[in-house]
């Protein structure tokens, strides 16, 4: 399993997301408090975030546990955007520890995190993917047919296999999509935008938590919330 995150608002420090949140993906990395599978994530990290001048969004990942990485520690409180997505990593037994199987994954437009697991015998062969680890094959998947249609994948995958869990995220810069399928996630209308995390990253009582089977669609408008078919 993971733990992940994304923003949608006016420009906020990958510091004051990731880092300095009380309860923020920094401790998740090895003190979540809402993982149902997994104890650690500690096997890489990553970010992306759409920044100015740039048609197609950034990022800086790793396959080492999050707290090791002084450099990021260090540009963090000066790098910011309106759209970020983070994520740190417990990766699925067999699967390989390396930074192209680290999210978020991207197509040059769209950037997608997985948590949760999937049978790769369950997507189609030959994706064109970063790694031949699950969340990169899913991630291929949904970027060839659409990250608009992420409901419709998530439900068709899941009825597939049952076993799998589909919390996935997607940003293209304007907007964020989210679903829940297997675990947990919760968001955070804040003065000047909006977070969608795997967990709250700290105590402020404005927290929802989201059913399971849900799609989440975010813009700078709010939030429509809609039942995956079950």
């Amino acid at each position: 399993m993971c733990r992940h995150l994304a923003w949608l608002g006016e420009p906020r420090t990958l510091a004051a997301l990731m880092l300095t949140p009380t309860h923020g993906l920094l401790t998740q990395s090895y003190q979540p408090r809402r993982q149902k599978n997994g104890r650690l994530n500690a096997d890489g990290w990553g970010v992306g975030f759409h920044a100015a001048g740039h048609r197609t969004p950034v990022r800086w990942r790793s396959a080492s546990p999050l707290w090791n990485d002084r450099s990021f520690a260090s540009v963090a409180p000066v790098l910011s955007s309106r759209c970020v997505l983070a994520a740190v990593r417990s990766a699925t037994i067999g699967m390989p520890v390396e930074e192209g199987a680290t999210a978020p994954f991207t197509d040059g437009q769209w950037l997608l995190s997985h948590n949760g697991r999937i049978e790769r015998s369950a997507l189609p062969p030959d994706l064109a993917a970063e790694s031949t680890c699950d969340s990169a094959l899913l991630a291929a998947y949904v970027f060839a047919i659409g990250p608009d249609r992420l409901g419709e994948i998530v439900s068709s995958l899941g009825h597939k296999e049952p076993a799998a869990r589909l919390n996935v995220l997607v940003t293209d810069g304007s907007r964020i999509l989210a679903t829940t399928w297997g675990d947990t996630l919760s968001y955070l209308v804040d003065g000047d935008g909006i977070v969608v995390a795997s967990e709250p990253y700290d105590d402020d009582p404005r927290w929802v938590d989201v059913p399971d089977r849900q799609l989440l669609e975010v813009t700078v408008q709010g939030i429509i919330r809609t039942d995956l078919e079950i």
